[in-house]
């Protein structure tokens, strides 16, 4: 950033120092909205965000395809001519068991709810930078986009993807920052992309003690899928050398385990299955009449999906068994430029702030972020520690929560503060 606005980056912390507590208990408000996916019902959720933007006074309008799933979408522009920054974050949040993380309670020195880390937080952050640097724009180039997205947990289709496929115009921009939960001691430039599939087998059904009556849906699948963990799980991918040089590097390695937990860097390189649901069967003594299980695929950049998915069909038809392949939650891996504007911008951010280096590391889950690097723009995702995420203790430190705020709203008033 020039040394001319170093003093708006400084105005900008002292802003969000000064405004602490309030910003913490609107994060609080936030979370206690009970904005789970399935089943998706996030009304509550976009008046609660419609409410901070009405009162900061900024532009905002809601585009939605369906009435229970409202994506809402601001822009402002700067007095100079420049580029289009898009803020991205979603509403929807996962199950919780109980009512312990409805509460949002302060744990110590930290905020225990459901969305802390996957992502009200980070959702937040773009909300606020949004709004708070609308009354320094005479001093800014371009435009700033704000998108709140429903639908990201259930793969899209109504939240993000619905905005490319009927409002392009509205949310491509030439850069994307995303506050889904990271950590503030790395660089995400790659994601997973995912295949998606259930594999059902059905019979007759029979006594357990005939089984020369009828196959057994069970013994079908299982034997299909141990044949998938042994063909694909932790497979080595076809990295393209750049991108493998990066994640054998000493400083991605040790970023990305101590940020992903012990293997992370490994895993990142490679294929992955889950099993994630397996239902058949009524009693031990009984052929069941069906089986299905549900399964999740990983792959970095590197991998035929394709390849992978006629080997899935060839397995199924093997062992009698029918494949079909969830298309919503199914989608190819995508990466941004790791030493490109706005991933220089958001390392040096970190450092200044946190003091963390933030080596570029590989996601193992995915984010709406990939709608953007699909179509060639950088993208680069900033939030909170990923640990607890979809967990009974999910949480955000204080500290942590208020430095993402800091960053998104420093990493867009640096990049907004060139011409381009």
């Amino acid at each position: 950033m020039p040394s001319q606005d170093a003093a708006l980056k400084a105005e900008i912390c002292r802003l969000i120092d000064a405004r602490r507590d309030e910003f913490i208990d609107l994060l609080r408000g936030f979370l206690r909205i009970r904005s789970v996916n399935p089943p998706g019902d996030m009304r509550e959720a976009a008046g609660f965000v419609r409410g901070i933007l009405d009162r900061y006074g900024v532009p905002h309008r809601t585009l939605a395809a369906r009435d229970d799933m409202p994506n809402i979408v601001g822009r402002w522009d700067a007095a100079a001519p420049g580029r289009h920054l898009v803020l991205n974050g979603h509403m929807d949040v996962f199950p919780a068991n109980g009512e312990k993380l409805w509460a949002a309670d302060i744990e110590g020195d930290r905020i225990v709810a459901r969305g802390a880390s996957d992502m009200k937080t980070g959702t937040l952050a773009s909300i606020l930078a949004y709004c708070l640097l609308h009354p320094y724009r005479d001093q800014l180039h371009g435009a700033l986009t704000l998108t709140v997205v429903s639908d990201e947990q259930s793969g899209g289709r109504y939240g993000t993807k619905y905005l490319f496929d009927e409002h392009e115009d509205v949310v491509t921009g030439d850069c994307c920052l995303n506050g889904e939960p990271t950590g503030l001691d790395t660089l995400r430039f790659m994601e997973k992309g995912t295949l998606r599939f259930s594999l059902g087998a059905t019979s007759i059904g029979g006594h357990g003690g005939y089984p020369h009556r009828a196959p057994n849906p069970i013994q079908q699948i299982t034997a299909a899928v141990h044949t998938i963990y042994q063909r694909f799980h932790r497979k080595l991918a076809d990295l393209p050398p750049e991108y493998d040089a990066i994640l054998t590097s000493p400083e991605s390695i040790a970023a990305a385990d101590r940020s992903l937990g012990v293997g992370a860097a490994d895993n990142a390189r490679r294929i992955t299955v889950n099993a994630g649901i397996i239902q058949g069967g009524r009693k031990a003594t009984q052929i069941p009449t069906e089986c299905t299980v549900h399964m999740d695929m990983r792959f970095p950049v590197g991998v035929d999906r394709n390849a992978i998915r006629a080997e899935l069909a060839e397995i199924a038809a093997e062992f009698g068994v029918t494949l079909t392949v969830n298309e919503d939650h199914s989608y190819p891996a995508s990466s941004t430029d790791p030493n490109g504007e706005m991933a220089t911008i958001l390392r040096r951010n970190i450092k200044e702030l946190t003091g963390n280096d933030a080596p570029p590391v590989c996601s193992l889950g995915g984010t709406d972020g990939r709608y953007w690097r699909w179509r060639g723009i950088p993208t680069v995702i900033c939030g909170p520690s990923n640990l607890s995420m979809g967990s009974d203790s999910e949480y955000v430190t204080l500290d942590e929560a208020i430095a993402v705020m800091k960053l998104h709203a420093l990493c867009a008033a640096e990049y907004l503060s060139r011409a381009g």
